[in-house]
């Protein structure tokens, strides 16, 4: 089991899945209660991962609905007993998750309803961890973030160099844009992100170097 990441009392795993190697994330505070954030595939993977960890797993969140993020979500409900939550604006992007997975001849499982679902500045408690949900629609109509102290987990908004996709059906470029700045360019520099795909990053390195941000 890799290392996670470590931040003040948080500790937190990226964990690489499926084909287009979306990152799954399971975040912990010190009491060992936490969250799986967007398991997009590699369900055994990631229960494996969860039970190494120790960590007791209160939920199921979503950034958004493609379905390389919510590959994985109906078997690890069922093995956690956890509920899903998802902003409500991407439910009809869930429960196109089998039809957008066929078009790229990609098996997919597709899940039941989520449980609940996400508004702007929600509140996420496991133990000693919270985060907060921050509504950033541009890549996907209902796509949120979720920030604690010290990070950030940005779905597919921010990537180091990069920005979301805004040509998918529901994308919105300058809407994208203006959700980057007002909700996480407005971070502490030394804030980490944790985007959907690739490498970690840092608010201040995004602001000095991506292309798409000068």
């Amino acid at each position: 089991m890799s290392a996670p990441f470590t931040h003040g009392a948080l500790r937190l795993w990226s964990v690489p899945t499926g084909p287009v190697q979306e990152n799954a994330i399971l975040i912990a505070g010190t009491q060992n209660e936490g969250f799986l954030i967007d398991p997009g595939d590699d369900a055994e993977r990631l229960l494996t991962l969860v039970r190494g960890s120790g960590v007791t797993v209160r939920g199921i969140l979503l950034t958004h609905a493609h379905f390389d993020h919510i590959g994985a979500v109906q078997p690890l409900r069922e093995a956690l007993q956890v509920p899903v939550w998802l902003h409500p604006a991407d439910l009809p992007l869930y429960r196109a998750g089998a039809q957008s997975a066929a078009r790229w001849n990609l098996p997919f499982i597709q899940p039941a309803d989520p449980d609940h679902e996400i508004s702007e500045g929600q509140t996420f408690t496991a133990g000693d961890l919270t985060l907060t949900a921050r509504f950033l629609p541009g890549h996907a109509p209902g796509h949120v973030v979720f920030s604690a102290p010290g990070l950030v987990v940005a779905g597919d908004t921010l990537f180091r160099g990069g920005i979301g996709r805004t040509d998918l059906p529901g994308g919105n470029h300058p809407q994208l844009l203006a959700g980057i700045r007002g909700q996480l360019l407005t971070l502490p520099g030394d804030t980490a992100v944790y985007p959907g795909h690739g490498p970690r990053t840092t608010v201040a390195t995004e602001i000095q170097t991506n292309p798409f941000l000068q």
